[in-house]
């Protein structure tokens, strides 16, 4: 056997690499595997980015820090800076994971003011639309064979509940190593209800657990000093369960939560307009605890 062939298997089959993967199968379901590094025992490394780092210094003393991971300061890897944070999953056995993307967008304003400044025609959203439903470009579109921006990350949302409720489910991973992040036209509550319904192994149990976690996080969002100061735009909450029925709800990604000019606030539960940047967190919440309800009570 070649020895760099020798060393690549080693480097692919090292612990490290092997029960990262295992450990944190929901770095697989964010779709951002790259960003990520085992840390120290119990800890985890992110890719740092100021946005984040800031979020997380600031919900330390935040009536929200028993809901988000407790942030450890700055470590430097191989010559990159990385956010030193709690492993959610640390505690858990095989664990089961959802990641629910929160909110009525996934873009800040300043993206589709940016967008709309220097318009760029991508064909690559225009082949990303097209494969969705061949449809959706207008005759023009189809013509030119490329989209604007803007006009994808509008369309993008409509698909899933993200606009209908306020969330939409990113990505399921089960205990038993199933994997699906083919929820982007998941859009009728029906649909939400069935991928919950499959993700918990049907355990009302479970269910109740978390629905009682999600009301303690409504009312510690009611109460807190960040979110008021805070356009929580792109940021999901992470689902976790293993079958001893321990569950959990946490709040996670900051990267697009953004603090809002001075004396501004939002009530997290508005409608969207552009200009008035309420991002529909809590409206996302609402809906979320109702179904849980609904799904509990029938």
């Amino acid at each position: 056997i070649k020895p760099w062939r020798k060393l690549k298997n080693m480097v692919h089959w090292s612990p490290c690499v092997v029960s990262f993967r295992k450990r944190y199968p929901w770095v697989q379901l964010a779709g951002h595997a790259g960003n990520f590094k085992a840390g120290d025992f119990g800890r985890i490394l992110k890719k740092s980015c100021s946005n984040e780092q800031q979020c997380l210094e600031r919900l330390a003393s935040d009536t929200l820090q028993p809901y988000v991971p407790a942030y450890y300061g700055l470590v430097e890897h191989d010559g990159e800076t990385y956010i030193q944070m709690e492993d959610l999953l640390f505690g858990f056995d095989a664990p089961s994971i959802m990641d629910c993307k929160m909110g009525v967008r996934t873009y800040l304003e300043e993206e589709l003011e940016k967008a709309r400044e220097q318009p760029c025609l991508r064909r690559d959203m225009y082949d990303k639309m097209v494969a969705v439903d061949p449809a959706a470009p207008s005759p023009e579109e189809h013509a030119q064979q490329a989209v604007l921006k803007p006009r994808y990350m509008q369309w993008r949302e409509t698909l899933s509940s993200t606009t209908t409720l306020g969330f939409r489910i990113e990505g399921i991973k089960k205990a038993n190593g199933a994997c699906s992040t083919s929820f982007k036209k998941t859009r009728q509550p029906e649909q939400v209800v069935q991928a919950i319904w499959d993700f918990v192994d049907r355990d009302r149990h479970i269910l109740t657990s978390y629905l009682g976690r999600l009301k303690d996080l409504r009312l510690a969002l009611e109460q807190s000093d960040f979110l008021k100061a805070h356009e929580v735009v792109g940021s999901s909450l992470l689902f976790v369960h293993d079958q001893t029925g321990l569950a959990r709800v946490w709040m996670i990604d900051f990267g697009k939560t953004v603090p809002l000019p001075a004396q501004q606030t939002l009530t997290h539960r508005l409608p969207w307009v552009e200009g008035n940047r309420e991002d529909g967190y809590l409206w996302g919440l609402d809906n979320l605890v109702a179904i849980l309800e609904k799904m509990l009570s029938e």
